[in-house]
């Protein structure tokens, strides 16, 4: 999601601000492409007067050497990753270093190394003011950086490196960020009333089986839930009417898995998780036909956008693919992550936060004829709040990666460090949107944080779109595309909740890819 999910209407048409204006088969997916390397021009010895690389950025701060280091090769790397998935745990890891090094800039190893990812090297940034140089697409390179020290194989992606993986100097980037951009826009009508549409199925399905066997797992109704309402509002397509049936979850699960794997820590056998995931990339021919289901049905349901694809310069083919990619890894993969940790923390509420949630929402919506609106939602101060809380303290994509461009210095609230043209930067998002100098009771889930002005001022320090809240995607920078429309879609989860019900009891577990909820009380609404 937080990288090329799907998309504002476009940079200069905000979604939200937009919508409250208004209350036969395909080419087969290329199964490797030819990449030629770029071609390089330059100038020989050009004198000093012509140079075009700009000195470090200056500062105040006294400069200190970036402490830390990597190591023997191969062996630290090794021993670093146990660490990070089963001696510390990822958490522990990082902050562990930071106690080490009196510093929240260190440099370090990270996953998976070894034979998929041959240099781990990183420089950590886990600060509220050295984080946000992840965002400035001037001083660091996004190319091939999404997922981290290593990268999936295009044989994922038909071939092709999805909008995802491109830096915005790449013409493409351009082109694919204006699809996706226009997808959206061509379809925001839609995005309300097919949400209330599949939540509401979901919650029936989560009612019956609360009845049944006294608890209900969030997750999988979730899933289902999730992936028709995407194919519904944005394709106008319903999965289940189609040959994918009730596939679709299941099979982008297992395309996900094959793409992340390497830095996921699953729960298997330690020795067999980490000789065998972690080690080596997991061949594509196992889920072949699956993704090939996947692709047809996209290619199908998306003529409107491909048309479009076609008129911005980009082959049907490669289009669908990244359409593919954005509505099933970004969009489907963020609300996996992000719903069930809303429903926990808005469950470790408590009834008092239910009540005051309910009461707003359901005046609200009174008030707006009865409606589900966009004005409506605007007069759901606590509403807004909850939701941007629960993007700064569990950011739905907790790592972000960015290479120097140019030597610069890079500032924590002590220090400045020089950083060196080419070394590979990590953010860790869960550090930085937690941060005591920047937030009180940073480690809180503070319900009521953004509302009022000094609330809402605090909004540029929530950064889980890749860029600041209270900034807007464009074809300029890698702020998700999406970052609107998960908004609203994140608010519109919390309204239905507090339409149907008054509270709601939940049991929080741990899963492959985040939190795992399961229902074992919902409370109907009573006013």
């Amino acid at each position: 999601m937080a990288s090329s999910t799907l998309s504002t209407p476009s940079p200069n048409h905000n979604f939200l601000k937009h919508q409250s204006k208004r209350s036969t088969s395909s080419n087969r997916f290329k199964s490797s492409t030819t990449f030629l390397p770029p071609i390089k021009s330059s100038v020989s010895n050009p004198p000093p007067s012509l140079s075009t690389t700009p000195p470090p950025h200056p500062t105040k701060l006294p400069i200190r050497k970036i402490p830390g280091d990597y190591g023997i090769p191969f062996i630290t790397p090794y021993k670093e990753r146990l660490d990070y998935f089963y001696n510390q745990g990822r958490d522990e890891y990082f902050k562990s270093r930071i106690q080490k090094y009196q510093s929240t800039i260190f440099r370090t190893n990270v996953p998976p190394g070894g034979f998929i990812a041959k240099n781990p090297n990183v420089v950590v940034l886990l600060d509220a003011k050295s984080f946000p140089i992840l965002f400035d697409t001037n001083k660091v390179d996004k190319t091939d950086v999404f997922t981290g020290t290593y990268t999936p194989s295009t044989e994922l992606t038909g071939g092709y490196r999805v909008l995802s993986y491109l830096d915005p100097s790449d013409p493409k980037h351009t082109q694919l960020k204006n699809l996706m951009f226009f997808l959206l826009k061509t379809r925001r009508n839609h995005v309300i009333p097919e949400f209330r549409s599949c939540y509401n199925e979901l919650f029936g399905t989560v009612e019956n089986e609360l009845a049944k066997s006294g608890k209900a797992s969030f997750g999988d109704a979730n899933d289902q839930a999730a992936f028709n309402f995407l194919s519904r509002s944005l394709y106008g397509v319903n999965p289940v009417d189609t040959e994918l049936g009730l596939d679709g979850p299941k099979m982008v699960q297992k395309w996900v898995l094959f793409q992340l794997g390497p830095v996921l820590k699953l729960g298997l056998p330690k020795f067999v998780e980490d000789t065998m995931i972690h080690n080596f990339r997991l061949p594509f021919k196992l889920i072949k036909k699956d993704y090939q289901r996947l692709y047809d049905f996209f290619y199908n349901a998306s003529g409107f956008a491909l048309d479009e694809a076609e008129r911005l310069g980009v082959s049907r083919d490669e289009a669908c693919h990244n359409l593919l990619f954005a509505t099933c890894f970004n969009s489907f993969g963020g609300f996996k992550l992000f719903f069930p940790n809303v429903m926990k923390w808005i469950g470790r509420g408590g009834v008092r936060l239910h009540t005051k949630l309910a009461t707003e929402i359901r005046e609200a919506v009174r008030a707006a004829g009865g409606e589900v609106t966009m004005a409506a939602m605007e007069n759901m101060p606590l509403m807004k709040s909850v939701v941007y809380e629960a993007f700064r303290i569990d950011p739905p994509v907790p790592l972000q990666f960015g290479r120097a461009k140019r030597d610069m210095v890079i500032e924590n609230h002590e220090n400045g460090f020089l950083v060196k043209k080419g070394e590979l930067l990590l953010g860790y998002q869960p550090f930085a949107t937690k941060d005591p100098k920047v937030f009180d009771r940073a480690e809180e889930f503070v319900a009521d944080r953004f509302v009022g002005d000094e609330g809402e001022a605090l909004l540029k320090h929530v950064v889980w779109s890749n860029g600041p809240e209270t900034e807007s995607p464009s074809v300029r920078n890698k702020q998700c595309a999406g970052k609107d429309f998960t908004t609203l879609v994140s608010r519109l989860l919390v309204v239905e909740l507090f339409l149907r019900y008054d509270s709601f009891e939940i049991q929080v577990g741990n899963s492959a890819l985040g939190t795992s909820i399961t229902l074992t009380s919902l409370k109907r609404a009573s006013f």
